[in-house]
């Protein structure tokens, strides 16, 4: 069973660059009003994001369950796509 904390962090992580690129709903628009989206900006965001995810991955590599290893995988791969890495 996926650990709440890790799921929370990954979504947390993820919605934050998302809400970086472009990608606002009522859970992400206060990065908006913290500056988050100004244009030079919001790209560092993004990449920082995708940056702590990757090394999220490497570090927790062997010790995560099938579901927090799906998740997380699949959150890179979304924002890679995104950021074009």
């Amino acid at each position: 069973m996926p650990h709440p904390e890790f799921v929370g962090l990954v979504n947390s992580l993820q919605a934050t660059a998302e809400a970086a690129l472009g990608d606002l709903n009522a859970a992400t628009s206060s990065a908006a009003r913290d500056g988050l989206l100004e244009q030079g900006r919001a790209r560092q965001v993004a990449e920082r994001s995708l940056k702590l995810l990757t090394m999220l991955a490497e570090k927790t590599r062997g010790n995560l369950d099938l579901t927090e290893a799906e998740l997380l995988t699949d959150a890179i791969g979304s924002l890679r796509a995104r950021l074009g890495n």
